[in-house]
C-alpha cells in the first residue's frame, strides 16, 4: 500500500508505543483500523458508482445508436419499401404503355389498312410437324397355363381339391 518494509513498521510501532503509551495503544490501533476500513469502504463505493456511471453512459450511447438505426430503418421502409404500391405502379405504367402503342397503331392503320399490312411484312407460315416414327407395338406374349386362374386372366376356374377338405388333425399319440 505505502511500500513500507518490516523495519519501517517496527520503527513506527516503537515511536507509537513511546508517544501513545502502552495503556492507550490498543485503543489507538483499533481506531486506526476502523478509520482504514471506512476509507476503504468509501473508496469501493466511489469506484462502484463510477463504474455504474460509465455503464449508464455506455448504455445511453448504445441506446442512442439503436434509436438512430431504428429511425433510419423506419424512414427507409415507410417511404421506399412498399411492394404493393411498387407493383401497382409498374402495372399501371405497363398498361398505359400498351394502350399508347395500340392507339398509335390504330391511328396509323386507320388511314390505309393495305399499307399497314405491306409495312408489317408477310405472315410467317407454320410448317406442320414431320411424321414421328413410333416404335412398333410389343408382340403378344402367351401366358403360361400355371399363371392363369381366378382373378388373373379368364381361364379355367377350378378350385383346388385341397381347399375344400379340412386339414387332417395330428393326433397326440403319434
Amino acid at each position: 500500500m505505502f511500500d513500507m518494509s518490516w523495519g519501517e513498521v517496527m520503527v513506527i510501532g516503537g515511536v507509537a508505543l513511546i508517544v501513545i503509551g502502552p495503556k492507550d495503544l490498543p485503543k489507538a490501533l483499533r481506531t486506526v483500523g476502523q478509520m482504514t476500513a471506512k476509507v476503504r469502504r468509501l473508496a469501493s463505493e466511489f469506484h462502484g458508482q463510477f463504474n455504474e456511471a460509465m455503464r449508464e453512459a455506455e448504455l445511453d450511447e448504445v441506446r442512442r445508436e439503436v434509436e438512430g438505426i431504428n429511425r433510419q430503418v423506419s424512414t427507409a421502409t415507410s417511404s421506399a419499401f412498399n411492394p404493393i404500391q411498387t407493383i401497382r405502379d409498374e402495372l399501371k405504367t405497363a398498361v398505359e404503355a400498351k394502350t399508347a402503342s395500340y392507339e398509335a397503331n390504330a391511328g396509323a392503320s386507320s388511314g390505309t389498312s393495305a399499307g399497314a399490312v405491306e409495312e408489317a411484312g408477310p405472315i410467317p407460315q407454320i410448317e406442320p410437324m414431320a411424321d414421328i416414327a413410333l416404335p412398333p407395338p410389343d408382340p403378344v406374349v402367351p401366358v403360361p397355363p400355371e399363371l392363369t386362374g381366378p382373378g388373373l386372366e379368364p381361364g379355367p376356374a377350378e378350385p383346388p381339391a385341397a381347399a375344400n377338405e379340412p386339414a387332417p388333425l395330428k393326433s397326440a399319440q403319434a
